[in-house]
């Protein structure tokens, strides 16, 4: 294999070899180094299998993005089966209760530890300390190799393997991908490339799905008073709104809205803007200010038609995508990469073939149907929340109700939520 130059293998990760002794060249190819992709390639660390991430954009890029994402029970366990937990606990904020409720009505449900004898309810962690403690937790393994900035422009799948082409941002790193003279030869190929993956669609993988009539707007405030470790999730006729408890005694907020009306959010001057989200967010926090930018983007549900193919699965938003109430999204992720090495580890120590129909179902089997239910509780959520039907409006507060009094069914909805039904992976901690 020619030489790769050190501009496109990341500083402390093992170069790649001059010329490989197998017929392939790496075991897993992961086209997306995310955090779903990242945490994939560390859960099969101590595997045996070589695995080679190809990542579009530089980590200094991929590590500044400004998002902040709930994490459940589920993932955190998964991280800590990894090893990369400790590491990134002291950078995160817990929530130890979760307050539900419709608007203004006085039913309030409050989940609690308590309910899952567990410390806390789950963290709020913010994108680069996720992405970047899984970079750095990649630099010690030494069966896993970067190619970034690169990008696949075509994949050839053969009944022993798959031939993936790669060039590079020219820009970026002009002598890199390019002296690659013949395609990678891989046994699988993993689609961790988000919701408009290219491994999918040149699979010819179909999905199912829709754009929401909503859009997010997504913004951190400073509030008078401490957060007291308690995340909201109010739902409102236009859509949900959530607070979340994150570092620095800020909080981050989800604001769900119809598409014109969050745009109009976002380009309200400060001071009328903190007036509109006072009156939403209550004052139970006292003032509120405003702390950097706010962004927005478009809800949408998705779920492709298959995770798998021959040589190929799909991990993460190349799967799924689901309405951004209860925090599903990248939890579903975590779950689907965790599984996934579980299922390839065990294979490759009993001799199978990694890339063969019969293990990959097993994957299949195991997260697609497990997704499917989530997704269609998010959307059920929010359509059921998200209207002002008389019938449907009595409905949905009797259950409020019914959750706050019968303690088993608050306890089986927040153990739904939290991902902890169901079958979950068991990794070893490696390191």
């Amino acid at each position: 294999m020619p030489s790769v130059p050190s501009s496109l293998l990341q500083s402390g990760m093992t170069p790649l070899p001059e010329s490989p002794p197998m017929d392939y060249d790496y075991d897993v190819a992961i086209v997306g180094g995310g955090i779903v992709g990242a945490t994939l390639a560390a859960a099969l660390d101590g595997s045996g299998l070589k695995v080679v991430i190809i990542e579009g954009q530089p980590h200094s890029t991929a590590v500044a993005k400004g998002q902040a994402y709930a994490l459940h029970l589920s993932s955190i366990r998964i991280l800590e089966g990894i090893g990369v937990w400790d590491a990134i606990a002291p950078q995160v904020e817990y929530f130890s209760q979760v307050h539900l409720s419709d608007g203004n009505y006085p039913s309030v449900v409050k989940f609690k530890p308590k309910d899952l004898k567990t410390a806390v309810l789950g963290y709020v962690a913010e994108h680069r300390v996720l992405l970047k403690e899984l970079l750095d937790f990649l630099k010690t393994c030494e069966q896993v190799d970067w190619l970034c900035p690169a990008r696949v422009t075509a994949t050839h799948y053969h009944s022993r393997g798959v031939d993936i082409h790669i060039e590079s941002n020219q820009d970026e790193a002009p002598d890199a991908v390019n002296r690659l003279h013949r395609p990678l030869h891989v046994k699988l190929l993993v689609g961790a490339d988000g919701a408009r993956s290219q491994v999918r669609q040149q699979a010819g993988i179909t999905t199912q799905g829709w754009d929401y009539w909503q859009s997010c707007l997504v913004a951190t405030i400073a509030p008078e008073k401490f957060h007291n470790h308690i995340a909201y999730e109010r739902f409102w006729p236009s859509g949900p709104f959530a607070i979340l408890p994150i570092a620095n005694n800020q909080c981050r907020i989800v604001w769900t809205a119809p598409h014109a009306q969050a745009q109009a959010l976002l380009e309200l001057e400060e001071e009328p803007f903190i007036e509109l989200l006072q009156q939403r967010y209550g004052n139970q926090m006292g003032k509120l200010s405003l702390v950097g930018r706010r962004f927005i983007f478009p809800a949408k549900w998705m779920h492709s038609k298959h995770y798998i193919a021959h040589r190929l699965a799909l991990v993460g938003d190349a799967a799924h995508t689901c309405h951004p109430v209860g925090g599903q999204g990248l939890n579903l992720g975590i779950r689907d990469a965790a599984a996934l090495a579980q299922v390839l580890h065990t294979a490759h120590q009993t001799g199978q073939d990694i890339g063969h129909l019969k293990v990959l179902r097993q994957y299949q089997r195991w997260r697609r149907q497990q997704n499917l239910l989530a997704l269609g509780f998010t959307d059920l959520l929010n359509r059921v929340f998200s209207n002002r039907w008389p019938l449907v409006v009595q409905v949905r507060r009797l259950g409020l109700k019914g959750l706050q009094r019968i303690a088993p069914i608050r306890v089986l909805a927040l153990r739904f939520m939290a991902g902890l039904i169901g079958r979950a992976p068991k990794l070893a901690q490696q390191k």
